[in-house]
């Protein structure tokens, strides 16, 4: 077993040295000494874990591992991108324990039961998403805008009839195929297809 110290700080020296006596203090207390320090500095908790020290971390844990970090949040801005993150750490039978949110997760009842909860929460996600997409676009055509330019004509008839703008602002926001896909509920190739016939979007 190995445990690590996992912090995502600021340029602030102060918030990095907050959350290291944190930890710490928690590790004494659960007998967890702690034998490396992972430690992302000046990254923000948008960028996805494998451009992160984070994402190394999470493909070497193994079956008993722990990692203690302050808070959820400083693994991810992202719920979905948490909620991943944690799923990961279960399926491989490794720990994750925070200072201020108090969870214990691993593979206990617990934890199930907070996996159940995060895809509740995910699904809600989905539908917020959703709204402010359709939101966005209201303001963009109330403003007149328009959403990029297209690169080919369009098959109406197709399955993705009435999702184009939607798709395209997703994009735009930086989404993946598959985020696209599962917000909009098309099939990842149908997402791809039409992204496809918008090379300005694809070769982004």
């Amino acid at each position: 077993m190995t445990v690590y110290g996992y912090l995502r700080v600021s340029t602030d020296k102060q918030d990095c040295d907050n959350q290291k006596i944190g930890v710490e203090e928690l590790a004494r207390a659960r007998g967890l000494p702690i034998e490396s320090w992972i430690i992302d500095d000046g990254v923000s908790g948008t960028k996805e874990p494998e451009k992160r020290k984070l994402g190394k971390l999470l493909r070497k844990i193994k079956t008993g591992d722990v990692i203690i970090c302050s808070e959820l949040s400083r693994l991810g801005r992202k719920l979905f991108m948490v909620i991943s993150i944690l799923e990961h750490c279960m399926k491989v039978g490794a720990k994750v324990l925070t200072v201020k949110d108090g969870y214990e997760l691993g593979d206990n009842v617990q934890s199930k039961i907070l996996a159940f909860a995060f895809g509740l929460v995910a699904e809600l996600e989905r539908e917020m998403i959703s709204k402010r997409t359709k939101e966005a676009l209201a303001r963009r055509k109330m403003n007149g805008k328009t959403l990029g330019r297209p690169c080919g004509s369009v098959n109406r008839r197709h399955v993705w009839d009435g999702k184009e703008k939607q798709i395209l602002l997703l994009r735009s926001q930086g989404f993946g195929v598959t985020k696209i896909a599962r917000t909009t509920n098309l099939g990842v190739g149908t997402v791809y297809a039409f992204l496809k016939k918008n090379t300005n979007v694809c070769n982004k």
